[in-house]
């Protein structure tokens, strides 16, 4: 398939994953006359719900990959950690958007930072660390602070150790198994700000407004906008969104979480991290723009033309996060309230069940 092929309504994009990202893909694309068919090796994927056709089967099943291709005019992921070996065996079939580049940068912390070092952007200073010499040579130099984070799989401040004072970093490694990890300078900021970008596959892009975001026990729990920022900031943002997404020649939609350090006119921003699919902090824009995150990201991976990213409202995006769930039918009763929930049978601590977007009148 050429790198440019436009489907039509009535094909079938397959993605790969079956969590609540393709779940909202899914019903995004129906929306537009696309069919979906997921792929992921949990039998109980929320996402099978509301999907046209589905597939049961390890990611390294190379007949059922071989299958699932075949039924797909186009093929996206949901998430980061889809196996490099996977996608390129799909990408020889049929296209995969945003790409198996994409993936190599996202899914390891280290090749990430010397990307986004080489694409121009800012970030925080950084040291490889294999041994524990690394990382005592790396302390030394970051003034004896920083964050350990694995280089693979770590997310939901998950695979991490914050070392603030001396002692903090004995047993560090151990505690991560003694994974490849990196060493980030542990850096003062105001507040944690993302962008969503989205591409197509002419190069046209389309970026949202910045978002403002809170966490609780390191995990995303609301996202504002718009954010607490400075015009000359959000553009910032802005150009930096569309630079990354450049020079990964992505197609999709793409989420850059960044720091804002500084006040006024030394406001700063730093990219923490990239996730090259739709994005959490992104899930206000369902309620709150024309196009949604999800149906950018579909029309992008189908080779049609990008939707208009123009914010109507402000809006504060809450995660439901465990049994918050339950509260449905208050939040229901809300007259500025859209909830979003997403078909998961158990509501564990720590687990993302839904989230509600609270509509105001556009400041």
């Amino acid at each position: 398939m050429s790198a440019t092929t436009q489907l039509r309504p009535g094909d079938t994009i397959g993605i790969l994953g079956g969590g609540q990202l393709g779940r909202m893909m899914a019903l995004a694309g129906a929306s537009l006359g696309l069919k979906s068919h997921i792929y992921c090796p949990d039998p109980n994927s929320p996402a099978f719900e509301v999907a046209n056709a589905y597939s049961v089967a390890p990611y390294d099943d190379v007949a059922a990959l071989d299958a699932f291709a075949s039924q797909c005019q186009a093929i996206t992921y949901e998430f980061e950690n889809v196996p490099g070996p996977t996608a390129d065996h799909l990408n020889a079939r049929v296209a995969v958007r945003p790409g198996v580049k994409a993936l190599e940068v996202a899914q390891d912390r280290l090749a990430e930072k010397e990307f986004l070092r080489s694409a121009g952007v800012e970030i925080a200073d950084f040291a490889r660390i294999d041994s524990e010499a690394d990382l005592t040579a790396a302390l030394e130099a970051f003034a004896g602070q920083g964050v350990l984070k694995t280089r693979r799989f770590g997310y939901d401040g998950k695979g991490q150790v914050m070392i603030r004072a001396e002692g903090d970093a004995d047993g560090a490694l151990d505690s991560l198994k003694n994974a490849p990890a990196v060493l980030e300078r542990l850096i003062g900021f105001q507040r944690e700000v993302s962008v969503i970008v989205g591409r197509d596959v002419k190069g046209t892009c389309e970026v949202y407004d910045i978002a403002e975001n809170l966490h609780e026990n390191h995990i995303l729990k609301t996202s504002t906008v718009p954010a607490n920022v400075s015009a000359a900031t959000a553009a910032v943002a802005r150009d930096v969104a569309v630079k990354i997404a450049s020079a990964l020649d992505y197609v999709g939609v793409l989420g850059v979480e960044l720091f804002l350090c500084g006040e006024g006119s030394a406001e700063r921003l730093l990219v923490n991290e990239i996730a090259p699919r739709v994005h959490n902090s992104g899930h206000w824009t369902q309620d709150a723009c024309l196009t949604s995150q999800f149906e950018q990201h579909m029309r992008a991976v189908a080779g049609w033309q990008l939707g208009s990213a123009v914010r109507h409202s402000d809006v504060v995006m809450e995660n439901l996060i465990g049994d918050e769930c339950e509260n449905w039918a208050k939040i229901l009763s809300e007259p500025n309230a859209r909830l979003h929930l997403y078909g998961k049978a158990e509501a564990r601590p720590g687990r993302k069940m839904g989230h509600v977007n609270r509509i105001f009148p556009k400041s």
